[in-house]
């Protein structure tokens, strides 16, 4: 494993991160919905960042799934069973590769009727995308790199790791 983002520059940039995303939310209320579950890590550190500013905030979570190893099944399976209607929402991803998931995440939340649906990513790969898809925010954009750490594993392993490593 080679380390990309070490722990210090996240912490930095979800600072960063948790005050733009306060300083455009104009309703007060934030309903975060994070996607399992890779995006636990990233999720629970952007919600301490945003307990600083005056936010309402409330947290869910939905299920989605399209790996298996380090490739991409091509096949995305989701489990969403939340009230977002009339919600200002802010989807979370740990990471953005080909968009396909996100895009087909973001189509079946919109038929929620939420007030407004922004996105998040800790990690984005633009060089892999295969759809054209807006992300509101975005930590770190990364080259074509199967990486691993806060949050991201590799057949469930190295998940536990504070930092960003690519498998080499």
């Amino acid at each position: 494993m080679k380390t990309l983002i070490t722990e210090r520059q996240i912490r930095s940039k979800i600072s960063e991160l948790a005050q733009e995303i306060a300083k455009d939310n104009s309703s007060g209320h934030l309903h975060v919905l994070f996607v399992l579950k890779g995006a636990f890590v990233f999720c629970a550190d952007l919600l301490r960042a945003l307990s600083h500013y005056n936010l309402d905030v409330t947290v869910d979570y939905v299920i989605a799934k399209s790996y298996v190893g380090t490739r991409s099944s091509g096949e995305v399976k989701f489990s969403v069973d939340v009230d977002i209607k009339g919600k200002d929402v802010l989807l979370l991803e740990d990471i953005i590769d080909t968009g396909r998931t996100l895009k087909r995440l973001k189509e079946q939340l919109m038929k929620l009727q939420p007030k407004s649906l922004s996105t998040v990513c800790l990690l984005d790969k633009p060089s892999r995308r295969q759809v054209d898809i807006k992300l509101n925010y975005v930590g770190f954009e990364i080259e074509d790199r199967f990486v691993v750490g806060y949050g991201l594993d590799c057949d469930e392993k190295y998940r536990y790791l504070p930092f960003i490593a690519a498998i080499e």
